[in-house]
């Protein structure tokens, strides 16, 4: 992409053109220049302006495909038009952008909007094999918040109905780890709090060895015997005790918090997750001194992101291909 395009007009303006887009999908997935078949790897291909396809001469079929074939955006009528533009707008509104936004700005479906923006999401969605922390490294925070309804903001008959009793909240918990050097977050939603839950995340995420700073929860007792330097604060008595804290995690939880309540208002717990990988997206991919991104790099790094991820509607509604909502 033109390294001067530095704002979402300026990229609506480069995507109009369809060979711009080929350009950026080729430079995106091919670095090399060398388009590749995404059914047997063969680069004897050529490319069908008209159809704005490519037709391979291997032996199988499809012999045609799409720069969207591949990709997230696989199978989608919509044109790379308004495909880029839509990914631009979600890695960069600091509170996400609402389907109903989405359907406006880009005059599609509320319904396309939707399933537009789960499949950004799982473009955004990164993985790492790599451990956070170390005996070398800065702290990790680590906490846990819930997400849903406040039964005492409800109308009484409402609550009574659906909840029975206040105590009965249908929360669901999410875990975080914040690497309090590299100011890295990892989030995701778990089944429950309890001590084997939390600790298998730690174990699986975190190097032993380093040092890990939790509130004073039951659930973190046990990680001084799993060879990690464990430092707590209880939030009855403090928040802060020199460096001991987990005031880092907790800034997440807060913009994590505002988008689900401003923007988004009423996720279905089976979707939370994917709405927290946006927000983890966009904290880790901020601005700051050591690393001033600006809003091209993050839509940059997402787009390097759309190859190999397929979502399906009916995946995508947990109809086939997923678990069932917890």
């Amino acid at each position: 992409m033109d390294a001067t395009i530095k704002t979402l007009q300026q990229a609506i303006q480069h995507f109009t053109d369809s060979e711009n887009c080929r350009q950026f999908m080729v430079f995106i997935r091919w670095p090399d220049g060398n388009v590749q078949c995404p059914y047997c790897g063969s680069t004897k291909l050529t490319w069908m302006a008209n159809a704005k396809q490519y037709r391979c001469y291997s032996d199988h079929k499809p012999q045609k495909f799409s720069l969207k074939t591949g990709t997230v955006f696989e199978d989608s009528p919509l044109g790379l038009d308004k495909w880029l533009p839509a990914v631009w707008l979600l890695c960069n509104a600091k509170n996400g952008i609402s389907s109903y936004e989405l359907h406006r700005a880009l005059g599609i479906t509320q319904k396309t909007a939707w399933f537009m923006l789960h499949r950004i999401r799982l473009a955004m969605q990164s993985e790492s094999f790599l451990k956070m922390g170390g005996s070398d490294s800065g702290p990790v925070e680590v906490d846990e918040t819930f997400v849903g309804p406040d039964p005492r903001k409800m109308h009484a008959d409402k609550r009574d109905a659906r909840y029975k009793a206040l105590s009965a909240r249908p929360k669901v918990p999410v875990m975080g780890m914040l690497d309090r050097e590299l100011r890295q977050v990892r989030a995701k939603v778990v089944p429950n709090v309890k001590r084997e839950t939390l600790q298998n995340e730690i174990l699986n995420q975190i190097e032993k060895g380093s040092k890990v700073y939790t509130d004073g929860g039951t659930g973190y007792d046990m990680l001084k015997a799993q060879d990690y330097i464990h430092e707590t604060v209880n939030h009855v008595e403090e928040y802060v005790r020199g460096q001991v804290h987990t005031q880092g995690i907790d800034n997440f939880w807060s913009l994590l918090k505002r988008m689900l309540r401003g923007t988004y208002v009423s996720v279905e717990p089976f979707h939370l997750d994917k709405y927290v990988t946006e927000e983890v997206f966009r904290y880790n991919n901020r601005a700051t001194k050591d690393n001033p991104l600006n809003d091209a790099d993050r839509f940059m790094l997402a787009a390097s992101q759309i190859s190999g991820k397929r979502l399906t509607y009916a995946e995508l509604t947990g109809k086939v291909g997923a678990a069932e909502p917890f």
